[in-house]
Formats: C-alpha cells, sequence, structure tokens
C-alpha cells in the first residue's frame, strides 16, 4: 500500500482556504490512495494509507461511487476508479507527455506494418488505450482510445503483467476476475503463470485471439527508468493478412517503436 498521506491543500498555508477546500482535499487523498495503490485497496487499506477515520473514509468512497469517480471490484470490498473519472481523464490523454512522446513512434509503426496500432496504459485491474493509429486497410478495430481491456487477456495486458517483478504480478492477479470472451482465452491461472513467464523470455506478448476472435495482436511494454512498465504497445491484425514473418514484419518494428518511446520519456536511457 502507499505510504500514508495527508492532504496537502491548507496545511502550512497562512492564506484562508475557501469554504469546502477541506473536504475537497479529503475526496482527493481517497482517489489518490485508490490510484496509486498496486491493488485494489479496501476500507482498511485506506483508512491506514489516508489517516482520516474509518467513518470518515466509509462516507467518502460512498459519495465517489456515487459520482461515478469510485467503482467497487467485482469480488466486492476494494476499490478502482471510476468510468467517470476515466472519461475526464482521457480529456487530458489527449494532451499527456506521453502520448505526445510516443506520437512519431506510433505513426512510424504504424506504416511499417499497416496495421492498427494502440497505446495503453493501467488503469487499475484493467489497461486502457490511450491512443489509436487505425490501419490503412478496409478492415478495422473496434477499440477506441478509453477502451478498456482486460490484463489476462489482452496483448498490453500480458505485456504488462509480465514486466511487473514476480512479487507485484502475483499479487495483481489475485484481484482479477477471469472471464473467457473467446475459445482461446486463457482463464486457468496456472497456464497463465506459464505463458506470462513466456512473454517474460521472450520479450513481447501475443493476443492469440484470446479477446476477439479472427483478431491476433502483439503487444510489448515501455519501461520507465526503475525498470517498471508504464505503458504498452500493440498492433492488432486480423488473421487473414497475418504475416507468415512476425519476427520482421511486426515485432522488430514493436520493440524499435517501445525503445524509442522510451528514450522520448526518459531521455537519460540513451
Amino acid at each position: 500500500m502507499p505510504k500514508p498521506l495527508k492532504p496537502a491543500i491548507g496545511h502550512g498555508n497562512a492564506q484562508p482556504q475557501p469554504t469546502g477546500t477541506a473536504a475537497f482535499s479529503k475526496f482527493l487523498v481517497i482517489l489518490q490512495c485508490i490510484a496509486d495503490a498496486p491493488v485494489p485497496p479496501g476500507i482498511a487499506q485506506l483508512t491506514a494509507a489516508s489517516n482520516y477515520p474509518r467513518p470518515t473514509v466509509y462516507r467518502i468512497v460512498g459519495a465517489l461511487i456515487a459520482e461515478g469517480l469510485v467503482v467497487e471490484t467485482p469480488r466486492g470490498g476494494s476499490y478502482s476508479l471510476g468510468p467517470r473519472l476515466l472519461s475526464l481523464a482521457s480529456r487530458s490523454w489527449e494532451r499527456s507527455d506521453l502520448r505526445v512522446a510516443a506520437s512519431e513512434a506510433l505513426q512510424t509503426l504504424r506504416d511499417l506494418t499497416q496495421e492498427t496500432v494502440h497505446l495503453a496504459v493501467r488503469s487499475g485491474s484493467e489497461m486502457v488505450y490511450i491512443e489509436k493509429l487505425e490501419s490503412p486497410h478496409a478492415v478495422r478495430m473496434a477499440s477506441r482510445i478509453g477502451t478498456r481491456v482486460t490484463l489476462y487477456s489482452s496483448s498490453v495486458g500480458k505485456a504488462y503483467l509480465s514486466s511487473l517483478k514476480r512479487p507485484d504480478r502475483d499479487a495483481l492477479l489475485a484481484t482479477l476476475n477471469f472471464e473467457r470472451f473467446t475459445p482461446n482465452t486463457i482463464i486457468e491461472r496456472t497456464a497463465l503463470d506459464a505463458e506470462l513467464d513466456s512473454t517474460r523470455a521472450r520479450g513481447y506478448a501475443e493476443d492469440r485471439e484470446e479477446n476477439e476472435e479472427q483478431i491476433f495482436c502483439y503487444g510489448s511494454a515501455i519501461l520507465g527508468a526503475n525498470g517498471e512498465p508504464i505503458a504498452c504497445v500493440s498492433i492488432s491484425i486480423p488473421l487473414y493478412r497475418k504475416s507468415t514473418t512476425p519476427m520482421k514484419t511486426y515485432i522488430a518494428p514493436l520493440k524499435d517503436a517501445c525503445r524509442a518511446i522510451t528514450e522520448g520519456v526518459d531521455p537519460g536511457s540513451r
């Protein structure tokens, strides 16, 4: 869990604050605790992280749920960021540093492969697309900016999971509710662990018609200076036109793109 947080607004500031500032600050602290948690936190974890009384945390979480800013996870008892907050965030993604840093590399990747390219970041227990460049071919993907996909069945999700340290990966997987989308979706934990180990070893992920039949995807992670994944890139290909030389056609350009984005986000990595 994140270290205990305290409201920043109104502390150590001699200037009078607008009415309601203290309450607003508490809401932001709880939202930040949920956003920073490696796995969706429960009331006990939020109480410890925020240093607020348990009844206060209950009231804040309830109000955030009512406004769509927070949702309770499928298993209950823990919370993640909600659709309304993500919708607001998607507008800022249009101008995000990561999206700007990735723009040229994604354009090059799309042009080289002639297939749809996505840039995704983790949002709670899912990945969310913050950029999409369409294939110039007639068959296109139904996804859009803001679309959420699972960690366990998408190429961006598997690329993200496989880049985590094993304890962090295990903790995150323990919170997921597995659902089968196609006959190929891997929902057995032992098989998924083996798949993620293989993904880490080879350096890229595959979605072999696991989210959508007749769609094959390759994914790779963009790593921060600490070696942790900060985002992932994928190439989505209709199965009928998938190349017989994937390493040359898709995987090498994909890795080049992720490397270029990493250098753009962190110039010290050059």
